[in-house]
Protein backbone atom coordinates (compact mmCIF):
# COMPACT_ATOMS: atom_id res chain seq x y z
CA UNK A 1 0.00 0.00 0.00
CA UNK A 2 1.36 3.33 -1.23
CA UNK A 3 0.82 6.64 0.44
CA UNK A 4 -1.60 8.35 -0.96
CA UNK A 5 -1.77 11.86 0.67
CA UNK A 6 -4.57 13.87 0.16
CA UNK A 7 -5.41 17.87 0.03
CA UNK A 8 -7.18 19.53 2.92
CA UNK A 9 -10.37 20.14 1.00
CA UNK A 10 -13.14 18.22 2.04
CA UNK A 11 -14.60 17.59 -1.58
CA UNK A 12 -11.12 16.25 -2.70
CA UNK A 13 -11.06 14.17 0.74
CA UNK A 14 -14.07 12.63 -0.16
CA UNK A 15 -12.94 11.63 -3.24
CA UNK A 16 -9.72 10.33 -1.41
CA UNK A 17 -12.34 8.01 0.42
CA UNK A 18 -13.95 6.41 -2.43
CA UNK A 19 -10.23 6.03 -3.93
CA UNK A 20 -9.25 3.95 -0.70
CA UNK A 21 -12.39 1.74 -1.11
CA UNK A 22 -11.50 1.03 -4.59
CA UNK A 23 -7.92 -0.06 -4.09
CA UNK A 24 -9.87 -2.30 -1.73
CA UNK A 25 -7.79 -0.07 1.47
CA UNK A 26 -11.01 -0.47 3.51
CA UNK A 27 -12.68 -2.65 6.08
CA UNK A 28 -16.20 -1.57 4.69
CA UNK A 29 -15.91 1.61 6.70
CA UNK A 30 -14.79 5.33 5.26
CA UNK A 31 -11.23 5.54 6.04
CA UNK A 32 -9.80 8.75 6.98
CA UNK A 33 -7.60 10.11 4.63
CA UNK A 34 -3.89 10.35 5.99
CA UNK A 35 -1.41 13.08 5.35
CA UNK A 36 2.38 13.41 5.90
CA UNK A 37 1.90 15.53 9.18
CA UNK A 38 -0.97 12.78 10.70
CA UNK A 39 1.53 10.04 10.20
CA UNK A 40 4.83 11.90 11.45
CA UNK A 41 2.35 12.57 14.52
CA UNK A 42 1.64 8.99 15.24
CA UNK A 43 5.53 7.77 14.36
CA UNK A 44 6.53 10.53 17.08
CA UNK A 45 4.17 9.70 19.74
CA UNK A 46 5.21 5.83 18.90
CA UNK A 47 8.90 6.86 19.70
CA UNK A 48 9.62 4.73 16.37
CA UNK A 49 11.28 5.49 12.64
CA UNK A 50 9.55 4.81 9.52
CA UNK A 51 11.27 1.94 8.77
CA UNK A 52 12.25 0.49 12.32
CA UNK A 53 10.59 -2.93 11.67
CA UNK A 54 7.73 -3.68 14.67
CA UNK A 55 8.29 -7.29 13.91
CA UNK A 56 7.82 -10.69 10.91
CA UNK A 57 5.08 -13.42 10.80
CA UNK A 58 7.22 -16.03 9.78
CA UNK A 59 4.22 -17.73 8.08
CA UNK A 60 3.54 -14.94 5.63
CA UNK A 61 6.58 -14.07 5.03
CA UNK A 62 6.03 -10.31 6.35
CA UNK A 63 8.03 -7.83 8.34
CA UNK A 64 5.87 -5.26 9.51
CA UNK A 65 7.34 -1.90 9.10
CA UNK A 66 6.13 1.01 11.78
CA UNK A 67 5.21 3.46 9.25
CA UNK A 68 2.64 1.19 7.48
CA UNK A 69 1.34 0.61 10.84
CA UNK A 70 0.76 4.26 11.48
CA UNK A 71 -0.63 4.93 8.43
CA UNK A 72 -3.53 2.43 9.26
CA UNK A 73 -4.00 3.94 12.34
CA UNK A 74 -4.32 6.83 10.99
CA UNK A 75 -6.57 5.51 8.68
CA UNK A 76 -8.77 3.98 11.19
CA UNK A 77 -9.54 7.10 13.45
CA UNK A 78 -6.65 6.80 15.92
CA UNK A 79 -5.26 9.88 17.59
CA UNK A 80 -1.89 10.13 18.14
CA UNK A 81 -1.63 9.11 21.62
CA UNK A 82 -3.07 5.63 21.07
CA UNK A 83 -0.72 4.76 18.54
CA UNK A 84 1.89 2.86 21.64
CA UNK A 85 -0.85 0.79 22.49
CA UNK A 86 -1.28 0.22 18.94
CA UNK A 87 2.13 -0.68 18.46
CA UNK A 88 1.83 -2.98 21.04
CA UNK A 89 -1.02 -4.92 19.51
CA UNK A 90 1.04 -5.79 16.51
CA UNK A 91 4.30 -6.66 18.44
CA UNK A 92 1.63 -9.05 20.02
CA UNK A 93 0.59 -10.50 16.41
CA UNK A 94 4.47 -11.19 15.52
CA UNK A 95 5.06 -13.31 19.05
CA UNK A 96 5.71 -16.73 17.54
CA UNK A 97 3.32 -18.19 20.41
CA UNK A 98 0.49 -16.77 19.19
CA UNK A 99 1.00 -18.43 16.06
CA UNK A 100 -0.66 -15.59 13.44
CA UNK A 101 -1.22 -17.44 10.64
CA UNK A 102 -3.69 -19.87 12.60
CA UNK A 103 -6.19 -17.65 13.77
CA UNK A 104 -6.35 -15.53 11.08
CA UNK A 105 -6.29 -17.95 8.32
CA UNK A 106 -9.37 -20.32 10.18
CA UNK A 107 -12.30 -21.07 8.75
CA UNK A 108 -13.89 -20.55 12.02
CA UNK A 109 -13.20 -16.66 11.68
CA UNK A 110 -11.95 -15.84 15.26
CA UNK A 111 -12.11 -12.26 16.45
CA UNK A 112 -8.47 -10.89 17.87
CA UNK A 113 -9.46 -9.54 21.13
CA UNK A 114 -7.43 -6.68 22.99
CA UNK A 115 -7.53 -6.20 26.70
CA UNK A 116 -6.07 -3.44 27.82
CA UNK A 117 -4.07 -3.34 31.57
CA UNK A 118 -2.55 -0.29 33.52
CA UNK A 119 -2.50 3.09 33.91
CA UNK A 120 -2.37 3.94 30.25
CA UNK A 121 -6.76 2.47 29.86
CA UNK A 122 -7.91 4.97 31.83
CA UNK A 123 -5.36 7.72 30.78
CA UNK A 124 -6.84 7.48 27.09
CA UNK A 125 -10.47 6.87 27.85
CA UNK A 126 -10.12 3.42 26.26
CA UNK A 127 -14.26 1.55 27.82
CA UNK A 128 -13.94 -0.08 30.83
CA UNK A 129 -17.60 -0.29 31.92
CA UNK A 130 -20.84 0.60 30.50
CA UNK A 131 -21.08 -1.16 26.55
CA UNK A 132 -17.31 -2.18 27.12
CA UNK A 133 -17.42 -4.68 24.01
CA UNK A 134 -20.00 -2.30 21.71
CA UNK A 135 -19.66 1.18 19.70
CA UNK A 136 -19.49 4.72 21.34
CA UNK A 137 -16.00 5.12 22.86
CA UNK A 138 -13.01 6.16 20.24
CA UNK A 139 -9.78 4.25 21.64
CA UNK A 140 -11.74 0.92 21.89
CA UNK A 141 -13.07 1.38 18.20
CA UNK A 142 -10.24 2.69 16.30
CA UNK A 143 -7.53 0.85 18.06
CA UNK A 144 -8.86 -2.53 17.29
CA UNK A 145 -9.67 -1.33 14.26
CA UNK A 146 -6.25 -0.14 13.23
CA UNK A 147 -5.19 -3.82 13.97
CA UNK A 148 -7.03 -5.09 11.72
CA UNK A 149 -6.56 -2.92 8.84
CA UNK A 150 -3.40 -3.73 9.14
CA UNK A 151 -4.21 -7.05 9.03
CA UNK A 152 -5.99 -6.54 5.74
CA UNK A 153 -3.25 -3.83 4.04
CA UNK A 154 0.18 -5.19 5.92
CA UNK A 155 -0.64 -8.90 5.81
CA UNK A 156 -3.26 -9.58 3.40
CA UNK A 157 -5.59 -11.39 5.22
CA UNK A 158 -8.72 -10.74 2.99
CA UNK A 159 -11.93 -12.64 3.10
CA UNK A 160 -11.43 -15.61 0.63
CA UNK A 161 -8.10 -14.76 0.24
CA UNK A 162 -6.16 -15.65 3.27
CA UNK A 163 -8.85 -14.89 5.31
CA UNK A 164 -10.87 -18.15 5.06
CA UNK A 165 -14.03 -17.79 7.45
CA UNK A 166 -16.95 -19.36 6.69
CA UNK A 167 -19.09 -16.70 8.69
CA UNK A 168 -16.73 -14.56 10.66
CA UNK A 169 -17.74 -12.14 13.38
CA UNK A 170 -18.61 -8.22 14.13
CA UNK A 171 -15.50 -8.57 16.42
CA UNK A 172 -13.64 -9.19 13.42
CA UNK A 173 -14.44 -5.24 12.79
CA UNK A 174 -12.76 -3.83 16.31
CA UNK A 175 -12.56 -5.49 19.68
CA UNK A 176 -10.66 -3.95 22.58
CA UNK A 177 -11.64 -2.79 26.16
CA UNK A 178 -9.89 -2.16 29.22
CA UNK A 179 -10.14 -4.38 32.31
CA UNK A 180 -12.23 -2.97 34.90
CA UNK A 181 -9.63 -2.65 37.92
CA UNK A 182 -11.54 -0.95 40.28
CA UNK A 183 -13.53 -3.58 42.99
CA UNK A 184 -11.62 -6.18 41.61
CA UNK A 185 -11.79 -9.92 43.50
CA UNK A 186 -7.65 -10.11 42.26
CA UNK A 187 -5.23 -8.49 40.89
CA UNK A 188 -5.54 -7.62 37.38
CA UNK A 189 -4.45 -9.60 34.21
CA UNK A 190 -1.32 -8.05 33.40
CA UNK A 191 -0.15 -8.31 37.04
CA UNK A 192 -1.15 -12.00 37.06
CA UNK A 193 1.37 -12.26 34.19
CA UNK A 194 4.27 -10.96 35.48
CA UNK A 195 3.76 -7.25 34.73
CA UNK A 196 4.06 -4.75 37.50
CA UNK A 197 0.99 -2.39 38.65
CA UNK A 198 2.42 0.40 36.90
CA UNK A 199 2.94 -1.10 33.81
CA UNK A 200 0.42 -0.55 30.90
CA UNK A 201 0.26 -4.03 29.00
CA UNK A 202 -2.26 -4.77 25.56
CA UNK A 203 -3.27 -8.83 25.76
CA UNK A 204 -4.01 -10.19 22.30
CA UNK A 205 -6.29 -13.19 22.70
CA UNK A 206 -8.37 -15.11 19.40
CA UNK A 207 -11.93 -15.07 21.02
CA UNK A 208 -14.07 -18.07 18.42
CA UNK A 209 -16.76 -16.15 19.88
CA UNK A 210 -18.54 -14.83 22.50
CA UNK A 211 -21.45 -15.78 24.99
CA UNK A 212 -23.43 -13.99 26.94
CA UNK A 213 -23.72 -15.37 31.01
CA UNK A 214 -27.03 -14.24 32.71
CA UNK A 215 -27.83 -15.07 36.04
CA UNK A 216 -30.04 -13.16 38.51
CA UNK A 217 -29.92 -15.43 41.46
CA UNK A 218 -26.72 -16.75 42.11
CA UNK A 219 -25.35 -15.40 45.75
CA UNK A 220 -22.44 -17.83 45.13
CA UNK A 221 -20.11 -18.90 42.87
CA UNK A 222 -21.28 -22.21 42.50
CA UNK A 223 -24.14 -21.57 40.58
CA UNK A 224 -22.49 -18.78 38.24
CA UNK A 225 -19.21 -20.47 37.35
CA UNK A 226 -21.39 -23.81 36.49
CA UNK A 227 -22.90 -21.14 33.72
CA UNK A 228 -18.95 -20.31 32.90
CA UNK A 229 -18.12 -23.82 32.74
CA UNK A 230 -21.32 -24.86 30.45
CA UNK A 231 -20.30 -22.12 28.20
CA UNK A 232 -16.84 -23.39 27.93
CA UNK A 233 -18.33 -26.96 27.27
CA UNK A 234 -21.36 -26.22 25.07
CA UNK A 235 -21.91 -28.75 22.61
CA UNK A 236 -21.47 -26.14 19.76
CA UNK A 237 -18.16 -25.44 20.68
CA UNK A 238 -15.12 -26.72 18.38
CA UNK A 239 -13.32 -27.58 21.54
CA UNK A 240 -13.86 -31.26 22.58
CA UNK A 241 -10.32 -31.93 22.90
CA UNK A 242 -9.14 -29.90 25.47
CA UNK A 243 -6.98 -27.67 24.05
CA UNK A 244 -8.33 -23.90 23.85
CA UNK A 245 -8.09 -21.08 26.31
CA UNK A 246 -11.17 -19.62 27.57
CA UNK A 247 -11.43 -15.72 28.35
CA UNK A 248 -14.25 -15.12 31.18
CA UNK A 249 -15.06 -11.84 31.78
CA UNK A 250 -16.86 -10.83 34.92
CA UNK A 251 -18.98 -7.91 34.97
CA UNK A 252 -19.94 -6.08 38.17
CA UNK A 253 -22.81 -7.98 40.06
CA UNK A 254 -20.92 -11.34 39.15
CA UNK A 255 -17.10 -9.64 40.12
CA UNK A 256 -18.90 -8.92 43.45
CA UNK A 257 -20.49 -11.98 44.16
CA UNK A 258 -16.93 -14.08 43.42
CA UNK A 259 -15.08 -10.90 45.61
CA UNK A 260 -17.39 -11.13 48.47
CA UNK A 261 -16.86 -14.78 48.22
CA UNK A 262 -12.87 -14.87 49.41
CA UNK A 263 -12.24 -17.76 46.48
CA UNK A 264 -9.05 -17.01 44.68
CA UNK A 265 -8.57 -16.90 40.95
CA UNK A 266 -7.11 -20.49 41.34
CA UNK A 267 -9.98 -21.66 43.03
CA UNK A 268 -12.24 -20.81 40.33
CA UNK A 269 -10.22 -21.63 37.48
CA UNK A 270 -9.92 -25.35 38.95
CA UNK A 271 -13.41 -25.63 39.57
CA UNK A 272 -14.28 -24.35 36.07
CA UNK A 273 -11.93 -26.97 34.69
CA UNK A 274 -13.70 -29.76 36.36
CA UNK A 275 -17.22 -28.68 35.36
CA UNK A 276 -16.39 -27.95 31.70
CA UNK A 277 -17.32 -31.32 30.75
CA UNK A 278 -19.99 -33.64 29.10
CA UNK A 279 -20.23 -37.44 28.88
CA UNK A 280 -18.67 -39.31 25.81
CA UNK A 281 -22.09 -40.12 24.95
CA UNK A 282 -23.64 -36.51 24.90
CA UNK A 283 -20.86 -36.03 22.05
CA UNK A 284 -21.68 -38.88 20.06
CA UNK A 285 -24.80 -38.27 19.89
CA UNK A 286 -24.06 -34.42 18.35
CA UNK A 287 -22.04 -36.04 15.92
CA UNK A 288 -18.76 -34.35 17.68
CA UNK A 289 -17.10 -37.68 18.44
CA UNK A 290 -17.22 -40.81 15.60
CA UNK A 291 -18.37 -44.28 16.54
CA UNK A 292 -21.45 -46.27 18.05
CA UNK A 293 -22.47 -45.28 21.93
CA UNK A 294 -21.43 -47.72 24.15
CA UNK A 295 -22.77 -48.58 27.96
CA UNK A 296 -19.71 -46.89 29.00
CA UNK A 297 -19.86 -43.60 27.30
CA UNK A 298 -23.13 -42.74 29.18
CA UNK A 299 -21.10 -42.29 32.52
CA UNK A 300 -17.30 -41.44 30.43
CA UNK A 301 -16.80 -37.64 31.40
CA UNK A 302 -14.54 -35.79 28.81
CA UNK A 303 -13.28 -32.37 30.15
CA UNK A 304 -12.67 -29.52 27.36
CA UNK A 305 -9.75 -28.11 29.24
CA UNK A 306 -7.05 -29.61 30.98
CA UNK A 307 -4.47 -26.52 32.66
CA UNK A 308 -5.93 -23.85 35.04
CA UNK A 309 -3.76 -21.52 33.53
CA UNK A 310 -5.99 -21.70 30.27
CA UNK A 311 -9.08 -20.37 31.93
CA UNK A 312 -8.12 -16.72 31.50
CA UNK A 313 -10.06 -14.26 34.15
CA UNK A 314 -10.82 -10.61 33.51
CA UNK A 315 -13.26 -7.74 34.90
CA UNK A 316 -15.11 -5.63 32.28
CA UNK A 317 -18.41 -3.88 32.35
CA UNK A 318 -21.46 -1.99 34.11
CA UNK A 319 -21.71 -2.26 37.73
CA UNK A 320 -25.50 -2.79 37.52
CA UNK A 321 -26.97 -5.84 35.28
CA UNK A 322 -26.64 -9.79 35.99
CA UNK A 323 -23.96 -10.54 32.79
CA UNK A 324 -21.16 -11.27 32.28
CA UNK A 325 -19.48 -13.43 28.63
CA UNK A 326 -17.36 -16.23 27.93
CA UNK A 327 -15.10 -16.02 24.83
CA UNK A 328 -13.84 -19.48 23.97
CA UNK A 329 -10.85 -19.07 22.83
CA UNK A 330 -9.73 -20.32 19.03
CA UNK A 331 -7.60 -23.05 19.96
CA UNK A 332 -4.58 -23.37 22.52
CA UNK A 333 -3.07 -26.45 20.54
CA UNK A 334 -2.39 -23.62 17.10
CA UNK A 335 -2.27 -19.97 19.28
CA UNK A 336 -1.54 -18.86 22.69
CA UNK A 337 -2.50 -15.43 24.23
CA UNK A 338 0.49 -12.79 24.61
CA UNK A 339 0.67 -9.88 26.41
CA UNK A 340 2.95 -7.34 25.61
CA UNK A 341 3.78 -3.85 27.26
CA UNK A 342 3.08 -1.02 26.02
CA UNK A 343 6.35 1.21 25.51
CA UNK A 344 6.86 5.17 25.94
Amino acid sequence: MDKHIPPTDPAEAAAWVEFYYQQGWSDGLPLVPPTEESVRAMLEAGQVKAAESLGTIAERNVTIPAEKVAINAVMAGCLPEYFPVVLAAVRGLCRPEFHYHNPATSTGGSALTLIVNGPIGPALGINATHNAFGPGFRPNATIGRALRLVMLNVLNTRPGLLDKATLGSPGKYAFCFAENEDNHPWQPLHVERGFRPEDSTVTLYASNTLMGVYNQLASTPEPLLLEFADAVCNLASPNVYGFNQSLLVLAGEHAAIIKHSGWSRRQVQEWVIQQARRRVADFKRAGRLPGEISPEDETTWRYVMRDPDDVLIVCAGAQGGSWSACLPGWGNKWTRSVTELVQG
